[in-house]
């Protein structure tokens, strides 16, 4: 046989049984069962510092929103919607989900971390560092700065988001600095343990002792303030033996102005 015919043989034959392995496959694989969701596994990292949301109740919204996983070929579970969901939560800052290969679904949840309460009468809510707002939690109540009085914020109860408004946003945005400066110092966060905010706009600060209250003014050249407050207790409050002031003012560069009565 010329061996030019050999070769095309040869190639013909080495064609069809590729051809031949390849439905074999094919059709293996169509009759193979499919892999499928047998649980739920959700992980909470920072669970120890809030309780916002608990597993149970993770648990309680995918199987009210998307429910149905449990047994679903993992290939068709829309891992994107899932987190689509848990993300609309006001607790919830960012969620995860995964499939792994002993065929769970995985979801871990990064809460938000509120650093101020807003309290206006009895209705009350948070902000993150970023200014996000979100409503109190009727399960947990986080340990941060609480500022009450007339709070200008124009959202409305239940709120989640960012405030509307470039005024509102601007004084939150100064707020936060004020109760970040707060927190990061050992000495104010033990001292002062409420903020509230008068008709006039201006900032009273409570300290946990004495009877002194602090007026603040609006929450601007937050420094120097401290450094006011700072000057009192170290040089102003230890010669005063007489009697307690009642009100601090330190809001004017360069003053001091301590009265007994308001």
């Amino acid at each position: 046989m010329p061996r030019i015919v050999r070769h095309i043989i040869n190639i013909s034959f080495a064609v069809l049984l590729t051809a031949a392995l390849v439905a074999s496959y094919m059709l293996g694989a169509s009759h193979r069962k499919p892999i499928t969701c047998k649980g739920l596994s959700i992980c909470i990292p920072d669970s120890a510092a809030n309780q916002f949301i608990r597993p149970d109740e993770v648990r309680k919204i995918l199987d009210s929103e998307y429910s149905g996983y449990i047994g679903l070929p993992i290939d068709e579970i829309d891992l994107t919607k899932i987190e689509s969901i848990l993300d609309g939560k006001s607790a919830i800052y960012k969620s995860e989900a995964y499939a792994t290969k002993d065929s769970m679904l995985n979801v871990t949840i990064t809460q938000r971390k509120p650093i101020v309460r807003f309290q206006k009468g009895s209705k009350g809510f948070y902000a993150d560092e970023t200014g996000y707002l979100f409503p109190l939690q009727s399960t947990y109540a986080s340990h941060v700065q609480i500022v009450d009085g007339v709070i200008p914020l124009k959202n409305e109860d239940g709120y989640k988001g960012a405030p509307e408004s470039a005024e509102d946003k601007q004084w939150l945005e100064r707020m936060i600095s004020l109760v970040r400066h707060i927190d990061d110092s050992k000495v104010w966060k033990d001292k002062i343990v409420q903020i509230t905010v008068e008709e006039d706009g201006n900032l009273t600060l409570v300290p946990r002792d004495g009877k002194e209250k602090f007026i603040f003014g609006h929450p601007t050249d937050i420094e120097s303030k401290f450094k006011k407050m700072e000057l009192y207790y170290k040089a102003i409050k230890p010669s005063k033996t007489d009697k307690d002031y009642r009100w601090v003012d330190i809001r004017f560069d360069g003053q001091i102005v301590c009265r007994e009565e308001k």
